[in-house]
């Protein structure tokens, strides 16, 4: 039998989701229109709602299914590519070489758009491929990697090495998707201009709605008998196999849906950074991306969404006082999150509540009692 998630612990979580959520979506983007909060700042929290998709995104595999994936910059990547594609093809002719196609293309010596970038032109299309192309690879891939039953540490190395692979593949010029420069210099989007405040303001919200619906679905889907084969899956799979169930299926369905989440995550990162290249392919965006899904609390939803952001708000601090020393404070985070809070950081109130209660018990509450003499009707004497 699988037990219920602890319902103190889903309330906390529940709370602690409506607080964020309020924040971000509600107090963040008011004080950007006042002026209060700068229009980098609100674009930097855009960035960083992103990568808590991209963190949802590996916890619904590694905390939920038990499936440490390496991959999931490789569609991350992939669907800021797609859209990327659509953002070029809004320059026009406002390009450096003020010519109908994108500058790469002119450098490489094309007079004319290649056939496959014309169909982006298109936002919906664009908006299609973004969920299409990514949930293919993970599909094509996933169903090799499953029916063979291929699991734990070499279904990791699997999917690193298919992101390397990817990596090399986009660094060359003769892709024509930019090479090592990838796509830049974003004119318009829907319309409208990409740099205007208002634009980016709207970018940030759209992320952080995308954000909510996403941790929403991943919650429901947790509660219905698929979360339960889901968890069992990750708790012991020979097991599930004996009752019947198909766990290739399901570790596929769950390997699609999280490419595709990881791949809407790319596609919202970047209009807002104003970039996209083949650096955010390599193996180790998505080891960081496993480090914050640690760091929050593997297994939450809200815990990869707290780890994402408080990791690279600690690395835009770290960037600019000790640039020299991000990666040993990113990984001594790791090791004293590891054995000292194996929880995460979602997992601090339950540890303090214990310290709490004790802290109160040397403080006991004397209530002293007063009792009030009984007029002759025996009704109690108002105090005054």
């Amino acid at each position: 039998m699988i037990a219920q998630p602890d319902n103190s612990r889903l309330k906390t979580e529940l709370i602690i989701a409506g607080m964020i959520a309020f924040f971000m979506l509600v107090v963040m983007p008011i004080l950007n229109a006042q002026g209060i909060i700068s229009n980098f700042t609100i674009n930097l929290w855009g960035k960083y709602l992103s990568y808590a998709l991209l963190a949802i995104s590996v916890d619904l595999l590694w905390g939920y299914t038990g499936l440490l994936s390496l991959g999931q910059a490789l569609f991350f990547t992939l669907g800021g590519y797609m859209h990327g594609m659509y953002l070029m093809r809004m320059i026009g002719d406002l390009g450096q070489y003020q010519q109908p196609i994108p500058d790469f293309l002119v450098f490489l010596g094309w007079t004319e758009l290649p056939n496959f970038w014309k169909p982006f032109s298109s936002f919906p299309f664009a908006f299609g491929m973004v969920l299409l192309v990514p949930g293919i690879v993970a599909g094509i891939f996933g169903f090799f990697a499953f029916r063979s039953r291929i699991k734990g540490v070499y279904f990791s190395i699997l999917t690193q090495a298919l992101t390397y692979a990817a990596a090399i593949m986009f660094f060359r010029n003769n892709l024509l998707l930019g090479g090592n420069n990838g796509f830049t210099d974003f004119k318009f989007i829907l319309g409208f201009d990409i740099l205007s405040a208002t634009t980016q303001r709207w970018l940030y919200i759209a992320t952080g709605v995308t954000l909510l619906g996403v941790y929403a679905l991943c919650r429901w889907l947790s509660k219905t008998k698929f979360g339960l084969v889901q968890r069992a899956i990750r708790d012991g799979e020979n097991r599930v196999l004996f009752s019947g169930y198909a766990a290739a299926d399901y570790k596929l369905f769950v390997f699609v849906l999280s490419a595709m989440i990881a791949s809407v995550a790319g596609a919202l990162y970047v209009p807002q950074v104003g970039i996209i290249n083949p650096g955010e392919m390599v193996p180790a965006k998505s080891l960081e991306a496993v480090v914050w899904v640690a760091v929050g609390g593997r297994g939450t939803l809200v815990g990869p969404i707290i780890g994402a952001i408080f990791i690279n708000v600690l690395k835009s601090w770290a960037a600019r006082a000790f640039p020299d020393l991000w990666l040993f404070l990113l990984g001594g985070l790791f090791i004293l999150v590891v054995i000292f809070l194996p929880g995460g950081l979602v997992s601090l109130p339950e540890r303090l509540r214990p310290v709490w209660a004790k802290i109160r018990s040397w403080f006991p509450s004397r209530a002293v009692a007063v009792t009030a003499p009984a007029d002759s009707d025996s009704n109690p004497t108002k105090l005054n």
